[in-house]
Parts: C-alpha cells; structure tokens; sequence
C-alpha cells in the first residue's frame, strides 16, 4: 500500500511537469499509470488478485516506456529529442525542464529578420546545472526504479492471494476436515431427538 503511494506522488509530480511542458504523449502515459496504480491499491485493500494482476501486465508496459523515454532524450538509434514527437506533432512545446532547469538562466531574445512576426520571441537558456534531457532520463530512472519493486512486490501479493485461495475449504465450508483429505469410510451416526411435543 506504502509502495502505491509512494508511485502516485511520483506519477502526480511527474504529471504536472509534463503538464507544463505541453508533452502530449507522457501526459496520457501518466494519467494511465495514476489509474492503473489505483486499481492496484484497490485490488489490494479489496483482495482482488486479478486487478493486481492488471497492475503488473501495465508495470512491463510502463517499463518499457520509460525505456523509449531514456533512449529518446539520449538520442539512441536515430530518435531525436528535438522532434515533436513527445507532443503528437501538434505543437513545438519541449520538456518544461529545458528553461527552468536548475541554475538555468533564461532570456528572451526578439528575432531581428523584418519578415518574423513581432510577438514571435527566442528563448535562449544558459548556466544549466543539469541539461534538461538528463533530468527527463533522471525521472525515467525513478520509474523504472519504482515499478521493478512495485512488480515484485504485486507478484508476492498475488502469490499470497492464492495460496489463501487455495487454503480455503470450498466444499465442506468450515468443516473440520479440507476437501483434499480422502473422506472417512466410516462415519458415526448420532441418533437425532425428535422435535415435537413432550407428553
């Protein structure tokens, strides 16, 4: 339950940031992974193994995409942080950690070409501590960090979940003896009182 928590704060923090920065694609992803970790939460205050069970099917998808995510902000075979790819191609916003990184200093310039509109302004950012896209790698690795725990944490519980399961007796309900053990051959027979009225 700690470990859901603890996976929604990161989610949520994580959310906002790409939130400001307009990044189209990570923002769905998040809002799947807060969803996901609250069906997993209540699978398991509810003791409903196969909601975990989803839980864990998304943690190896939410794996897989930090790891696009890590290799996209690196540049790894042939992506380039630089397309809008993040966004879906509708807009040119870029990771919000780009101008407001750390120690990042940020200055507007005015384009000087006559034919550019007026409004349209540069941004130039120096005297970044951390480049951006090492930041983005940075919560990527966070993620990734936090859903192999989570993964194994949610294969022990769904583990417990069925060896509970299959301790329960189904058959006899709360009878002294499992469903597993052969019946007695022999059973004692109590002779019944009869209800009724006593003369």
């Amino acid at each position: 339950v700690y470990l859901c928590v603890f996976l929604q704060l990161a989610a949520l923090e994580r959310q906002i940031f790409d939130f400001l920065g307009f990044q189209w694609a990570p923002i769905l992803g998040n809002f799947l992974q807060i969803i996901v970790v609250i069906l997993g939460l209540f699978g398991t205050i509810q003791f409903r193994p196969r909601y975990i069970v989803v839980y864990t099917v998304w943690t190896a998808l939410w794996v897989t995409w930090n790891v696009f995510i890590i290799c996209f902000y690196l540049e790894v075979g042939g992506l380039s942080k630089e397309t809008d790819l993040m966004t879906f191609n509708i807009s040119m916003h870029r990771s919000w950690w780009r101008e407001h990184g750390p120690g990042c200093i940020r200055r507007v310039v005015r384009p000087s070409s006559p034919g550019i509109l007026e409004d349209y302004s540069y941004v130039s950012v120096t005297g970044c501590i951390i480049d951006f896209q090492y930041l983005e790698v940075i919560h990527s690795a966070i993620q990734i960090l936090l859903s192999l725990i989570g993964f194994v944490y949610a294969c022990y519980v769904i583990s417990i979940f069925m060896e509970e399961e299959d301790s329960f007796d189904f058959i006899g309900g709360l009878d002294t003896y499992s469903y597993r053990q052969p019946p007695q051959e022999h059973v004692e027979l109590k002779p019944v009182k009869p209800v009724g009225k006593v003369l």
